[in-house]
């Protein structure tokens, strides 16, 4: 109930929940967005879904916005942030209706995955607005508690979207209309919401704070890359970070190796391919599982690290995801297979939010910026490869004990791994 209470305490402040209310808004829209999304591209009776085509469909989304995104930060600290949250989800409400009408026409091209990368694109660079502008609105006591419940009451957000979207098609599909299309126009909607909740608070209100120092965008692009050098350089001579991040690529690996499996075999083995709408409605549960382990993870997390160092927990959280995609996930059954989403969630949640705890406890505050950059980027990368492995190793229907067997070595190596790294003294009990 931690995570309620400081919720309480934080929504005292008019600001920060006015801002607050943009963030729910808004990912409660990614979260219908995503339904429409998922859906189309991967349980249309039109299309089979293969792990190329989804290894194919994450490298687009995930890989460009991830080398781009570095350099969203010039922006963010010089345009109006306010400005920024009005204008970028008013920017998402003709894309998603462009996206509508590619999936009213039945496009499924590059043209479709250009538009979409724009869409999630904009949404990374709200998001990344959302977090600078933080500490405009919150205490700075506060503020490490914030930086803890806004992401957890977002994810909860999102989950609470996909429950919406998936409502919307069955209620859609009584009438015989265009499911899809119908849930990119409500996520439109949830986007205009966002927008217009964003100019309830002043223009000024969020910042940048104005300073005749910085440097220009061309000059502050090429210290983006020569920084993203020295972070790199600072984050190595920092162990405890760097086995941090190299725990948390391994665990993104194998967890998007696990998160193709699913898919293939809510499409092709739970259920019947030339049914897809079965298969997509228990996608959309274990996804919903799954975001309880992460909120989950939210809740346990503080109480297990009064106990433990943050280094035993993330041993613990490995073990658990190894076991729990062997022992229920290997019965291949719904049931075992949500018990091991909840799992696996919980892992990749806890484990996240520990490997963030390391990095800004041991990371040069001047460093931390980039180090954080560099993070974003070995979260998504690590996904995207674990995608294409999947391409090559996981069968059509994406049962496969042998890739079973090859996860839950691949988390037990890198708790091993992670474990015999050397202790540094601010993470030991």
């Amino acid at each position: 109930m931690r995570v309620l209470r400081d919720l309480g305490l934080l929504l005292r402040g008019h600001d920060f929940r006015r801002l607050f209310a943009v963030r729910i808004a808004s990912q409660t829209s990614d979260g219908i967005f995503q339904v429409a999304l998922a859906s189309y591209v991967f349980f249309s009776p039109e299309r089979q879904a293969s792990p190329q085509a989804i290894a194919a469909g994450f490298a687009a989304i995930l890989l460009p916005f991830s080398l781009l995104g570095p350099f969203t930060g010039v922006f963010i600290d010089r345009w109006s942030r306010r400005q920024i949250l009005v204008w970028c989800n008013l920017a998402r409400i003709p894309v998603m209706l462009v996206i509508a009408g590619l999936v009213a026409a039945g496009v499924a091209d590059l043209t479709l995955f250009v538009t979409v990368l724009v869409a999630l694109s904009v949404n990374r660079f709200l998001l990344a607005a959302l977090s600078a502008a933080l500490p405009h609105v919150v205490h700075p006591r506060r503020l490490v508690m914030a930086n803890s419940v806004t992401p957890t009451c977002g994810t909860a957000a999102f989950l609470a979207g996909v429950a919406i979207g998936g409502l919307v098609r069955e209620v859609v599909s009584v009438y015989g209309g265009a499911r899809n299309v119908s849930v990119l126009v409500v996520a439109a909607a949830g986007y205009g919401l966002a927008a217009w909740l964003a100019t309830r608070m002043h223009r000024e209100l969020l910042g940048p704070d104005y300073d005749p120092r910085l440097p220009t965008v061309r000059e502050h692009a090429r210290h983006v890359l020569v920084g993203l050098v020295d972070g790199l350089i600072h984050v190595w001579a920092r162990r405890p970070a760097a086995y941090g991040l190299l725990t948390i690529g391994s665990h993104r690996f194998f967890y998007g190796l696990s998160t193709v499996a699913t898919i293939l075999l809510y499409r092709s083995y739970f259920h019947d391919p030339g049914q897809p709408d079965a298969g997509f409605a228990g996608l959309a549960l274990a996804v919903l599982v799954s975001g309880a382990g992460f909120v989950a993870a939210a809740f346990a997390t503080p109480i297990a690290t009064q106990r433990l160092s943050l280094r035993q927990w993330i041993l613990t959280l490995l073990l658990l995801a190894a076991v729990a995609g062997v022992f229920p996930g290997g019965f291949y059954t719904e049931p075992t297979l949500l018990c091991a989403a909840f799992a696996l969630g919980l892992s990749a949640q806890g484990v996240k939010i520990s490997v963030d705890t390391i990095v800004q406890a041991t990371v040069d505050d001047a460093f931390r910026g980039r180090v954080f950059v560099l993070y974003d980027v070995v979260f998504n990368v690590a996904f995207v490869a674990a995608a294409v492995a999947g391409a090559f190793v996981l069968p059509q229907d994406g049962k496969s004990y042998p890739v079973l067997a090859l996860v839950a070595t691949g988390y037990l190596a890198t708790a091993a791994a992670y474990a015999w790294a050397p202790r540094p003294r601010l993470l030991q009990n």
